[in-house]
């Protein structure tokens, strides 16, 4: 039976060597396990009545949700989910676990409140896992806003998808350099997110790794790292509804029109999709690009334009 008050249910297990080398018992603070500090949400949505609704659902503090709103009038039937987060953000100690299961023929966008604050440690880490499975013909959109990792933090993220050969799944995350108003940029101790997709049938379809440590190997001011820009976001489009050497001929049309990043766009493996990698000095033009080749896929690939997400 699986306990969701186990911190190993929590945790992505083999976490690299790097991050663990961090581990050490938290002192003047709760302890990993404490209460409000395993965060849980699990998911389930499927199509009833025309549209996507919520048809189980379990979460624990400091994971939750309100109630998923249906806002594209293109998209009536796509469930908009915003993950909200009790407290200001990630402390050390901190284990999420996120399990969203999308049925055949839904459609789901997943999305957080805010952008995501990562403080700073002196004992631990905090880590987060999502498990994303995508049914047949359905859509999942998961666009988090930016993670700000302040001085001294340590994040580990894994997200791993299990996408139907016939599903289209939109993925995208972006990292700031921190607070920047404060004279932090890129001052935390470690970032590192794995991502992970795979067929139903387990077949991998594509893996990418952003790990980013300033001061070591990973220093984000290496030009084989980010190469003095400050702000990074990928985009990740998986579809069969679109050849992928169309779909990156697409995207790379678009992003040649947006100013000041630095924009490369690639077939991913298994002629799956494509990848966007976007690099820049500020997080408004690195949103905009993002939200351009956002709104471009899905123009393509659901002929519906990006709605606004009514965020404050």
């Amino acid at each position: 039976m699986t306990r969701r008050d186990d911190p190993a249910w929590c945790t992505p297990a083999h976490l690299p060597e790097e991050l663990l080398g961090f581990e050490g018992s938290v002192r003047d603070s709760l302890g990993v396990g404490a209460p409000g500090k395993l965060g849980v949400l699990e998911l389930a949505l499927a199509p009833r009545a025309g549209t996507t609704r919520v048809v189980r659902q379990y979460q624990r503090a400091p994971l939750h949700i309100y109630r998923p709103i249906h806002l594209d009038p293109h998209r009536p039937d796509m469930a908009f989910v915003f993950l909200q987060q009790q407290g200001d953000g990630f402390v050390q100690g901190d284990r999420y676990r996120i399990d969203v299961d999308c049925a055949p023929g839904s459609a789901v966008h997943l999305t957080t409140q805010a952008a995501t604050k990562v403080f700073g440690a002196r004992d631990n880490y905090a880590t987060q896992l999502v498990n994303l499975t995508v049914g047949a013909g359905a859509v999942l959109e998961y666009l988090p806003d930016p993670v700000v990792p302040f001085r001294g933090s340590r994040l580990f993220q894994r997200t791993a998808v299990t996408i139907a050969l016939d599903a289209t799944v939109i993925l995208g995350e972006i990292l700031l350099p921190g607070r920047v108003a404060r004279g932090e940029a890129h001052v935390y101790d470690l970032y590192w997110a794995e991502l992970e997709a795979r067929t139903s049938g387990g077949a991998l379809l594509f893996a990418d790794t952003l790990r980013l440590r300033p001061g070591g190997a990973g220093d984000p001011g290496s030009p084989a790292t980010l190469g003095g820009y400050q702000v990074v976001a990928s985009l990740y489009v998986v579809s069969d509804r679109m050849p992928p050497a169309e779909l990156v001929a697409t995207l790379r049309e678009v992003l040649a029109g947006v100013p000041d990043v630095l924009a490369g766009v690639s077939e991913l493996p298994a002629a799956c999709g494509a990848a966007v990698r976007l690099l820049g000095h500020t997080s408004q033009a690195v949103q905009a690009a993002l939200h351009a080749a956002w709104d471009r896929a899905r123009l393509g690939l659901l002929g519906a334009p990006a709605p606004g997400l009514r965020k404050g």
